[in-house]
């Protein structure tokens, strides 16, 4: 359950379909490091339970370069990328298992927006094939989407 103006909301899970290098790190990135349950499969593509969300990764030589073109609270954070949004202690059991594999932090896990609406806990890191993977928790969930 997640909540906008102090109301409670349901929100549907996300489908999202993104290039990887290949089926074999993406598994160790997704199902060892994250503990996301996998899904269906095939030789060039696998699906997973990322946090109740749906990814599909699928196998290509052409995968877009970083670009770090965004700018959040004073920080560069690349575009495009995708992640999600955790519970505090899900939050610190992700960080703990992206440490304990030697993941590095593109964006060291820090507080965004402290004292301010929307204050949270953000990390970004990349996956075994490069693609940019943010995490977050707000440290009330009713200002999640807060202006």
């Amino acid at each position: 359950m997640w909540y906008h103006d102090k109301k409670a909301i349901d929100m549907n899970p996300f489908h999202l379909a993104f290039k990887v290098k290949d089926i074999a790190s993406t598994r160790r990135f997704y199902i060892e490091i994250l503990a996301c349950p996998e899904g269906r499969s095939t030789a060039s593509w696998i699906d997973f339970d990322f946090f109740g969300h749906q990814l599909s990764a699928h196998v290509s030589d052409s995968r877009p370069a970083l670009n770090y073109c965004g700018k959040v609270d004073g920080v560069r954070v690349p575009i495009p990328h995708f992640g999600c949004i955790l519970e505090q202690a899900e939050f610190d059991r992700v960080q703990e298992q992206l440490l304990r594999h030697d993941i590095a932090f593109i964006i060291k896990p820090q507080t965004r927006y402290e004292g301010q609406p929307g204050e949270q806990r953000t990390m970004f890191v990349l996956d075994l094939s490069g693609n940019p993977i943010e995490f977050k928790s707000f440290r009330d969930k009713t200002a999640i989407f807060a202006t």
